[in-house]
């Protein structure tokens, strides 16, 4: 049988990324992050993922986003991300950074979810053992849990830090007065609060406003407290591509398993905002997925965005935002009437 030959990374992988400090820390991550939330599950081809996890670090995206029930099924993600560690990556571990996160339902019974101390240092185990590794650089508790005082899965953070099973510690979908308390209780233990990974885009512009009940937005506080910034689902979960411009579904798309992304989210409302969108990213010569992550990545507190790539085109296609040059005030003043809070909800 033919020897499967080894990969060997691109010897010009840091010629071209932008990479980005994180908050007032001494890390720096690429202004792309790939995230591992909906395609290296076991229902996507092992050698699909393979050839987007080796374009990705080809092109310098050095960290690979996980959590302990990406998949589907839940962990397979973190599985298979090990394999591909083990087969490709392992020479090139001290030039990546890999994040997990719990927080959300993992295993049936009381301790398989939410915010306890039990549940996230008993999953942070589980993630080291489906992925092959001695430890994670970013561990995020992945939700707040009202149910649990702060301090308790504060702690837990500390202690993964502490024990040596984590470089960091991150939150994820925490309101501005959940990090701000977040980061005092990290900051009293003597772990610093490293990042915060919320969702944002120009249809969930949420991190900018101050909610009902809430002083301040979350992008004031994070830049106040000098803790770094990793946005998801930046496209909206393809409603900021091309793919729906027609008003058409097409088949196999996330909006035709309806499961994060319903078919009602096409109206007529977003179709007109999409296009309008669309025309000022031709204008700039750009397609509508790269006119997004360019929005996204003109504040200074977005250390970086990550990409849920399926192929290495899309791969590519996103990656090339960050060739063009940065949206002036005159475009960021044209895009605001079609990039409405809510549009596609």
């Amino acid at each position: 049988m033919p020897t499967e030959p080894l990969y060997r990374a691109d010897d010009a992988r840091y010629d071209t990324m932008t990479y980005r400090r994180t908050g007032r820390s001494g890390l720096d991550l690429p202004a792309l992050s790939l995230g591992l939330w909906h395609n290296f599950g076991d229902t996507t081809p092992f050698d699909r993922q393979r050839a987007v996890l080796r374009r990705a670090f080809d092109l310098g995206i050095t960290h690979m986003d996980l959590a302990n029930n990406y998949g589907p099924p839940y962990g397979s993600a973190e599985e298979n991300f090990g394999r591909h560690l083990a087969k490709d990556f392992r020479p090139y571990r001290d030039e990546l950074v890999i994040s997990s996160k719990a927080g959300y339902d993992m295993w049936s019974g009381p301790y398989g979810d939410g915010g306890s101390r039990k549940y996230l240092l008993a999953s942070l185990d589980q993630s080291l053992t489906r992925t092959g590794l001695e430890y994670v650089d970013v561990f995020y508790s992945h939700r707040p849990d009202p149910s649990v005082p702060i301090e308790e899965t504060m702690g837990a953070l500390h202690t993964a830090v502490t024990s040596g099973k984590a470089l960091y510690a991150g939150i994820s979908n925490y309101t501005p007065e959940q990090t701000r308390r977040a980061h005092q209780v990290l900051a009293d233990l003597g772990t610093p609060l490293l990042i915060h990974q919320p969702s944002y885009s120009m249809f969930n512009r949420h991190v900018e406003n101050v909610a009902k009940g809430q002083t301040e937005c979350l992008l004031d506080v994070v830049g106040d407290l000098g803790i770094g910034t990793i946005v998801f689902s930046p496209l909206a979960q393809g409603l900021l591509t091309g793919r729906y411009l027609s008003g058409e579904v097409p088949a196999g798309s996330r909006a035709s398993v309806g499961h994060f992304l319903k078919p009602t989210a096409l109206s007529e409302t977003y179709l007109e905002r999409a296009r309008g969108l669309n025309a000022i990213a031709e204008g700039r010569g750009q397609t509508l997925a790269q006119l997004a992550l360019s929005w996204v990545l003109r504040d200074e507190r977005v250390t970086s965005a990550l990409i849920g790539a399926s192929s290495v085109e899309q791969l590519e296609d996103n990656v090339a935002a960050l060739s063009a040059p940065p949206l002036t005030d005159e475009e960021i003043a044209a895009i605001e009437p079609f990039a409405v809070d809510g549009t596609g909800r």
